[in-house]
C-alpha cells in the first residue's frame, strides 16, 4: 500500500505545516532561502527576482515546483511548503510573505487516535533476506503443484464419465470440491499461522514476515473475490475474523490481509477501489494496526483509509481521499482530501430502499447455485473434453506417451493455443458487444433499486461483462481503444484521434451512461462512476466529461462532477462535486484547487498534432 504525501500535489498543507511567525527579518530570510534553493533547482546562475512569478516569468513548471517543495523540505530551519502553497503564492515574495507571517490555520487534520511511529529503518541483512525468497520460491511451487495435481487428476475423472448426465455430475461435484477447497484453505491457513492478528510491528523478510505474506497471498488468490458486493463476500470476510456487522455492502475487491483488526458497523457501504489493508510497510517493517468504522459509514471510491484509523457513526470519506495512521473521523461529519478535512458535500447520494436479510440470504444462494451449477461444470466439462480429446495431450491425458522431443508436439500446442486465443478473442467481443446491449432496458437512469434483486444482479453482470481487463489492454494505449469503447457504449462525439485517447486501464459501471467529449485525453487509469449505492439501493445515472480535457492517471470521475470544457485534471485529483462548473482550468489535488490550464511548454509539439506527420506517427505506433 502506498501512503500519499501530504506535502506534495495531493493538495492541502499537512499537520507538520505549521507557519513561520516573526516579523520582517524572518520574512526576509525566509525570501532569500527560497531563491537560493529556486535557483539551484532551477540550475539558474542569475538571481531569483522576488516577484517574478514562478510559471509565467520564470519557466518553471508543476515538476520543477515539486522539486523545489522537496528541497525546502529537507531543511529543517524553512517552514515546509506544499504544492498548493506554491499555486495560491506563485512569487517567492507573497510565498515567503505567507509562511513567514502569522496566519490561522485554513484546515486541521483529522483527529488522531493513536501517534505516529518515526523508527529509523532497520538495517538490511542478505542473508535472511535470500532465504525468505528461497522459502517463498518453495511455498509458491509446492503451492502450484499440488493445485495442478488436484486439477488434472479431477479433469480425467470427469472426462472418464459416461454419458451426459454423468459427465455434468461429475463436474459438479470435482467444481464444487475444488472451490470449496480453494476456499477453505486460505481461511484454515490464517487461523494456523497466525491465529488472530494483533497491532503489532515486525520486520520484513524474517519468519513472521514469511507467514504474513502466505496469508496475503492466499487471501488475495481466492475465487470468492468474485463474490464482492454479494454477502457471500461479507461472510468470507467474517471467516476470517473481521468484525462485519449486518447489512454492510463492500465493493471493493482490495480484500483486507489483516481481517482481525477491521470492525465495519451496521448498514455501512465501503465503495471500489477502497484500501482497508489493516497494514502497511515502514521503515523496514509491516505495521499492523486496526481499521473501525462505526454504524452507517459511508467510504467512497479510490480512497485508503491506514492503521490506526477510524469513523464514527455515520461518518462519510468522500472519493480520493486518505485517512492517516491515527486520524479519526467524528460521528456525523464528512470529510474528504488527503489529508483529510472536513466539507460539506454529501457523498451517499441516493435515497434508501427495503432490503432485509431474507433478500440478501436468497441472492447469496443464487450466487453461489449459479456458480456451482452452471458455470464451474461447464467450464470443468469444456476443459475436460480438450484433455480427453485434443491430440497434443495425448491419450485420456497421459502425458507419458507424448514425445516431447517432437516436433509434432510443439506443432501441435501452438495450434491449439492459436485457436484457443483467438476463438476467445472474437468469441468474447461477441458477447461483450451484444449481451450487456440486451440487460441495459431492465436498469433505468434515475430510478432507485434495492440491492440484491433482479436489477441489481443485472446491473453487476453488466458492469463485469464490459470491464473485462483482456480487452481494455488488448485495444488499450492504440488508436483502437477508442472504437472498442464506443462499440461497447460510450458516447465519445467526433473522437480526435491520439494513438492513445484512454490508455489501458479505463472502467465504469454502465458504458451506456459514459459521455467523453470530443477532443479529451485520458493518461489511464480513469473509473466513470456512474452509479450510487447505499447500503439497501442503488440508482445509475450519466457521467459526462467535457470537451478538450486532458485527465492524468488515477482518476475516479463521479456523475454530477463540476468540470466542463478545456480543463486539466492532474493525477489523482479529486473532482468537485460542488460549487460553479470549472472551465479552462487545471485542477490539482484533494480537495482540488484551481492552477493554470497550460503553460508554454505544452506548445512545444503543437506541429505533431495534425497533418500528415500525426497520420504517419499513428500509423507506426498501431504497427
Amino acid at each position: 500500500m502506498v501512503n500519499e504525501s501530504t506535502d506534495g500535489p495531493s493538495g492541502g498543507t499537512g499537520e507538520n505545516d505549521i507557519p513561520v511567525t516573526g516579523g520582517g527579518e524572518s520574512v526576509a530570510s525566509l525570501e532569500r532561502a527560497f531563491a537560493e534553493l529556486l535557483a539551484k533547482v532551477m540550475t539558474r546562475t542569475e538571481p531569483i527576482p522576488a516577484d517574478g512569478h514562478f510559471f509565467a516569468d520564470l519557466g518553471a513548471d508543476s515538476m520543477v515546483m515539486a522539486h523545489f517543495c522537496a528541497r525546502v523540505r529537507k531543511r529543517a530551519d524553512l517552514p515546509s511548503v506544499s504544492m498548493k502553497d506554491v499555486y495560491q503564492h506563485p512569487t517567492v515574495r507573497s510565498l515567503a510573505a505567507a509562511l513567514g507571517a502569522d496566519a490561522p490555520v485554513t484546515s486541521a487534520p483529522a483527529p488522531r487516535t493513536a501517534p505516529v511511529p518515526t523508527e529509523a529503518p532497520l538495517p538490511g541483512s542478505t542473508a535472511r533476506y535470500v532465504l525468505c525468497g528461497a522459502l517463498q520460491l518453495l511455498f509458491f511451487f509446492g503451492y502450484s503443484y499440488v493445485l495442478v495435481l488436484a486439477t488434472t487428476r479431477g479433469y480425467q475423472w470427469v472426462s472418464r464419465g459416461s454419458g451426459p448426465l454423468a459427465l455434468y455430475g461429475r463436474a459438479v461435484a470435482f467444481g464444487a470440491a475444488e472451490f470449496f477447497g480453494l476456499c477453505a484453505f486460505p481461511i484454515v491457513a490464517k487461523w494456523l499461522l497466525i491465529g488472530r492478528w494483533t497491532a503489532r510491528e515486525f520486520p520484513v523478510w524474517g519468519l513472521t514476515y514469511l507467514r504474513f505474506w502466505i496469508v496475503k497471498v492466499l487471501v488475495h488468490a481466492n475465487p470468492i473475490v468474485l463474490f464482492v458486493g454479494s454477502p457471500v463476500y461479507v461472510l468470507y470476510l467474517r471467516a476470517l475474523g473481521a468484525r462485519i456487522g449486518r447489512h454492510v455492502t463492500i465493493l471493493s475487491r482490495s480484500v483486507p490481509v489483516c481481517t482481525d483488526l477491521l470492525t465495519v458497523g451496521t448498514g455501512s457501504v465501503i465503495r471500489k477501489d477502497a484500501f482497508l489493508l489493516c497494514y502497511r510497510a515502514h521503515a523496514g517493517r509491516i505495521q499492523t494496526g486496526p481499521v473501525t468504522l462505526g454504524r452507517d459509514v459511508f467510504v467512497g471510491e479510490h480512497t485508503v483509509l491506514d492503521v490506526h484509523t477510524a469513523m464514527g457513526d455515520g461518518a462519510q470519506l468522500g472519493h480520493a481521499s486518505a485517512l492517516q495512521p491515527g486520524e479519526a473521523v467524528p460521528a456525523g461529519q464528512h470529510w474528504h482530501g488527503s489529508p483529510a478535512q472536513p466539507t460539506e458535500v454529501e457523498y451517499l447520494r441516493v435515497a434508501p430502499a427495503r432490503c432485509g436479510t431474507g433478500r440478501r440470504a436468497v441472492f447469496a444462494a443464487a450466487g453461489l447455485a449459479r456458480s456451482l451449477l452452471v458455470v464451474l461444470p461447464l467450464t470443468v466439462l469444456v476443459f475436460a473434453v480438450l484433455w480427453a480429446k485434443v491430440p497434443v495431450l495425448g491419450d485420456e491425458g497421459k502425458l507419458s506417451g507424448l514425445e516431447l522431443s517432437s516436433a509434432t508436439f510443439y506443432l501441435n500446442a501452438l495450434v491449439l493455443s492459436l485457436v484457443l486465443f483467438f476463438g476467445f478473442v472474437v468469441v468474447g467481443l461477441a458477447v461483450v458487444f451484444t449481451a450487456p446491449r440486451l440487460m441495459r432496458r431492465a436498469v433505468e437512469p434515475g430510478v432507485v433499486y434495492p440491492l440484491y434483486g433482479f436489477r441489481y444482479a443485472t446491473h453487476r453482470s453488466i458492469a463485469r461483462l464490459t470491464n473485462v481487463k483482456f480487452f481494455t489492454w488488448l485495444f488499450g494505449d492504440s488508436s483502437y481503444i477508442v472504437h472498442y469503447l464506443q462499440r461497447l457504449g460510450y458516447d465519445l462525439s467526433p473522437v480526435e484521434q491520439t494513438g492513445s485517447n484512454f490508455g489501458s486501464g479505463v472502467q465504469h459501471e454502465s458504458p451506456f451512461l459514459s459521455s467523453v467529449g470530443s477532443g479529451t485525453m485520458v493518461a489511464d487509469g480513469l473509473s466513470l462512476v456512474n452509479a450510487e449505492f447505499s447500503s439497501t439501493s442503488f440508482t445509475v445515472a450519466r457521467t459526462a466529461i467535457g470537451k478538450h480535457n486532458f485527465l492524468g492517471n488515477h482518476i475516479a470521475y463521479p456523475a454530477g462532477g463540476r468540470t466542463g470544457d478545456n480543463c486539466l485534471l492532474a493525477t489523482k485529483v479529486m473532482v468537485p462535486l460542488d460549487g460553479e462548473v470549472r472551465e479552462g482550468v487545471g485542477l490539482l489535488g484533494s480537495p482540488s484547487f484551481e492552477i493554470p490550464r497550460s503553460v508554454e511548454r505544452d506548445s512545444r509539439f503543437d506541429h505533431l498534432r495534425s497533418g500528415d506527420e500525426l497520420h504517419r506517427r499513428l500509423a507506426a505506433k498501431n504497427r
